[in-house]
């Protein structure tokens, strides 16, 4: 079935938080909302199909792992992400950043230092700093390329400087990166394992977008990068983001050390932190063996929604000033907005940058400054609506910069 990602969804008043949450994350509900990471476009019809059947089943008592659940996740690794895993490797987790809480309270105590990559998704920043860790910032490097916009390389020697303290006990490993959209080489990776393995630094890498590879590339995961990598690793995956069913709350655990492994998932099994929903299971079986054409078809649609994004931003200019350029993704429906010129341009602090998106252009972006360090003069960005939404969107933001242009004459 060939699916419209051009039709429009109104998600007003149905308990969504990027549509209904608005008032209380920017004050104001006459917005057009493009921040939270999940897209406007309906799931695949196998995700309708299955979650009916059960609907229809009409009890919804205690629920079984069905046995094709880790073979259908061992057979997707391998055929879309070319990662070959044993199925003793995996269990349920109920979420990603629940995961990274699960493992912080594992593996760590108070004080421990947890080294994040920022700018980065903030609940790599507040989870181990609400749970008494200490986040430690190792800042990717921004590289700037003539005509192209920002990008952003691994800090090693200030890594193994923080590395080398013994405080740090965890690194979060954004893969493909958030919000850069960057689909790490395997030569970053394997730099990052030998110099966390060196220290004993546990990797827990957050691959929650890594089956939305754009324009021909490809994610490689952390873990099979290196055999260190696999010692000192854990990998969280989801469907969620790729078929946008977030709200079922469907993801997995890989970790391919015995030693890391069985503590840590007894511990999970103990405490029933692993154990599915009803529908979570059926959701995820569903899209795995019968989601990948629904898949390929969105990422298309994505990448010409990419392509329109850039295209647009090149004909906001002032005084032959490129003022805003977006970082293309490799990998996702996030779109890092370089809004440095446009700041120094209009002298702009961020406060104000986020009142021109929010206030003036009535668009709901993530503000940078969220990120960490790094952040400011930044705007998130998600592009994953009908394009019809970002025309709109882009003509509110072009309608204020041309005002703002105009005063400033």
């Amino acid at each position: 079935m060939k699916m419209n990602f051009d039709k429009i969804i109104d998600r007003r008043n149905t308990n969504s938080v990027k549509a209904d949450s608005l008032v209380k994350h920017f004050g104001r509900e006459d917005l057009i909302p493009l921040w939270v990471a999940d897209m406007d476009f309906e799931s695949p019809q196998c995700v309708k199909e299955a979650l009916t059947r059960i609907a229809d089943g009409g009890l919804y008592g205690y629920n079984t792992m069905p046995a094709d659940y880790f073979p259908t996740l061992v057979n997707w690794l391998a055929e879309v992400q070319h990662w070959q895993v044993k199925s003793e490797w995996l269990t349920f987790i109920p979420g990603i950043v629940k995961g990274i809480g699960y493992v912080i309270n594992y593996f760590t105590k108070e004080g421990d230092g947890i080294i994040v990559q920022p700018p980065v998704y903030p609940p790599f920043i507040n989870v181990p700093k609400l749970n008494g860790r200490k986040v430690v910032y190792n800042p990717l490097i921004k590289s700037e390329c003539s005509g192209a916009a920002a990008a952003y390389e691994m800090d090693f020697d200030d890594l193994e400087k923080k590395a080398a303290s013994g405080d740090c006990k965890v690194l979060i490993l954004s893969n493909p990166h958030n919000p850069g959209g960057i689909a790490w080489n395997k030569e970053t990776l394997v730099q990052l394992a030998a110099i966390c393995y060196k220290y004993h630094i546990l990797v827990v890498a957050d691959e929650i977008h890594a089956d939305m590879p754009l324009f021909g590339g490809r994610h490689i995961p952390f873990a099979g990068v290196s055999e260190e990598a696999a010692r000192i690793s854990i990998t969280f995956g989801a469907p969620s983001k790729t078929f946008n069913i977030a709200g079922i709350v469907s993801s997995y655990a890989v970790v391919p050390n015995e030693k890391i492994r069985v503590p840590f998932y007894k511990w999970l099994t103990v405490n029933e932190l692993n154990s599915p929903a009803i529908f979570a299971i059926a959701s995820a079986v569903a899209v795995y063996t019968q989601g990948n054409n629904w898949r390929l078809e969105m990422l298309r649609y994505l990448e010409n929604n990419v392509i329109y994004t850039e295209t647009f931003f090149r004909t906001i200019t002032g005084n032959g000033i490129q003022l805003i350029r977006p970082v293309r993704p490799q990998a996702s429906f996030l779109i890092w907005l370089d809004c440095r010129e446009l700041c120094t341009y209009f002298d702009f602090d961020q406060k104000q940058l986020v009142d021109l998106f929010v206030n003036k252009a009535k668009l709901a972006l993530n503000d940078g400054s969220t990120f960490g360090p790094g952040g400011d003069g930044f705007m998130r960005l998600n592009i994953g609506s009908p394009k019809a939404v970002l025309e709109k969107a882009f003509a509110q933001l072009t309608a204020q910069i041309n005002r703002l242009q105009r005063e400033k004459r």
